[in-house]
């Protein structure tokens, strides 16, 4: 096996030590899962037991056509918040047919590559990225620490002192799970009157069924459902491509970015019909898993599912009591391991590009004010782009050489890459009225990249021949002369 591949399921299931630390992990994962799927049902305006029956459902399914081993799917947040306003305003049918639609829609997203455009994302998006997730993790976390007995405090530093301190010792056994577990028989064994999982909302006590959802097969469904549908799949895919990016960063492996975007679009296909609200995936139980416990395979990832469903299905009186101060302790970890302090180190900052620095900050930003990390991503790659182009539009440069002996031709060498945004002044380069009557362009030094810029060197050229001079463009490589041979001529010049 490879220093820099993960072990496979078969390799885990043959070696004990392998096997048990993927089980502890997804045990861990399944006890977090549970009251972030009923909060997450409740911003969706379900049942609690949709966001559950969801969140196994999409766990198990994903664990074997996913792209990326040990990544944790489920409900979410961002999901919900995209598709609520279906279930306000037309009720569980449509909200279940658009779930599906979803979908069907990731997975003709995949066909047609849209996993390739992960290339486009900046370092500095995705580390802006990673710590606005760590802030909402902690955020998150706010309101079970708001107007709460005082017994929860000492409890989450007691379960924040396991989880730092048992690594040094031991790690055979997950420190999430202990801290769970010790918190648990305090406030059991004390009678401690905190808040518990069982107050977050009822547990379900049937497994789901078959759902077909009952709405017209007709152009006004679709015109209702596709929107959300559409927003739903695209916020699903980005969301989870950006974390198979950060866990194939962590564990310095690869995955199939394809194949984890229809893998998540059939998990939301199987959700759906089973009544559950879909989701895509999880960051924080992700980084449980993957950080915080050290799962590497699949093998987690179907157990957390597993487990899940056997917990709230066959241990509900007991996952119930459950204090809410273990899993706040274990997020807050989460929250702390995964952000890049590197990237705030004032070494850092005072080293970094202003552009680098401006792009994370605004990703964040956006990330914290909406609490959507896909429009974050999205306003933080807007900005790069528009920065990048602002950066290198000052790189071309126009010399003028001074004309020759008899002043009858003058050369110009243009350098750089020429674009729509470092095209726009070239026009203002030339001398019209004082050139000669022969104007040489030499661009052996440059490249031409868009329609942009041959209008410009049209524009250039009826200019100088207003004054009655011949302009010859020279030194074109392959590909630019390509482009301005077919182009040339052909657009509309501005004046």
């Amino acid at each position: 096996m490879s220093v820099h591949s993960s072990p496979t399921v078969w390799f885990t299931l043959r070696h004990p030590r392998l096997l048990t630390r993927e089980t502890l992990a997804g045990l861990v994962v399944a006890l977090a899962l549970i009251p972030e799927a009923i909060a997450f049902s409740i911003i969706a305006g379900v049942d609690p037991r949709v966001g559950l029956f969801s969140s196994f459902i999409m766990a198990i399914t994903i664990a074997f056509v996913g792209g990326r081993p040990a990544m944790i799917t489920a409900a979410t947040g961002a999901v919900a918040l995209v598709i609520a306003p279906v279930m306000r305003d037309y009720g569980i049918e449509y909200f279940i047919a658009t779930v599906i639609l979803a979908g069907i829609l990731q997975i003709l997203f995949a066909v047609a590559g849209v996993a390739r455009l992960m290339r486009f994302i900046p370092r500095s998006v995705m580390i802006g990225f990673v710590n606005s997730l760590a802030i909402l993790i902690f955020l998150s976390q706010l309101p079970q620490l708001i107007d709460v007995p005082w017994q929860v405090y000492p409890l989450v530093v007691l379960g924040l002192a396991v989880m730092v301190f048992l690594p040094r010792l031991t790690n055979v056994v997950p420190a999430p799970l202990v801290a769970i577990a010790i918190l648990t028989i305090i406030t059991v064994t004390m009678a401690v009157a905190v808040p518990t999982i069982g107050d977050q909302g009822e547990l379900p006590r049937s497994l789901p069924t078959l759902f077909v959802p009952n709405v017209p097969i007709s152009f006004e469904t679709l015109s209702i459902i596709a929107p959300f549908a559409i927003a739903m799949a695209l916020v699903g895919i980005l969301e989870s491509l950006m974390t198979a990016r950060l866990v194939d960063d962590i564990t310095d492996t690869g995955s199939s970015k394809t194949r984890e975007t229809w893998g998540q679009g059939v998990a939301n296909m199987v959700s759906g019909f089973f009544g559950g609200m879909g989701g895509c995936a999880m960051i924080g139980q992700t980084m449980i898993n993957v950080r915080v416990s050290g799962a590497r395979t699949r093998v987690s990832t179907f157990l957390a599912g597993v487990f899940l469903l056997v917990l709230i299905m066959g241990f509900s009186p007991i996952v119930a009591i459950v204090p809410m101060a273990a899993l706040v302790a274990v997020m807050i970890m989460v929250s702390v391991a995964t952000f890049d302090w590197h990237s705030v180190r004032w070494s850092t900052l005072r080293r970094m590009p202003k552009s680098e620095t401006t792009v994370m900050l605004a990703t964040v930003i956006v990330v914290v004010v909406t609490h959507n990390l896909a429009i974050g991503v999205i306003v933080g790659v807007v900005t790069a782009s528009v920065l990048f182009a602002r950066r290198v539009a000052h790189l071309v440069n126009v010399q003028r050489i001074e004309p020759t002996a008899d002043e009858q031709s003058v050369v110009y060498h243009v350098t750089g890459e020429l674009f729509f945004a470092s095209s726009n002044d070239l026009t203002t380069q030339f001398d019209y009225v004082a050139d000669p009557v022969e104007v040489i362009i030499d661009m052996s030094q440059s490249h031409i990249w868009d329609a942009s810029t041959v209008a410009a060197l049209d524009s250039v050229v009826t200019k100088y021949e207003r004054y009655g001079k011949s302009v010859q463009i020279v030194g074109l490589n392959t590909s630019s002369a390509a482009m301005h041979d077919r182009l040339s001529g052909e657009l509309k010049v501005l004046e």
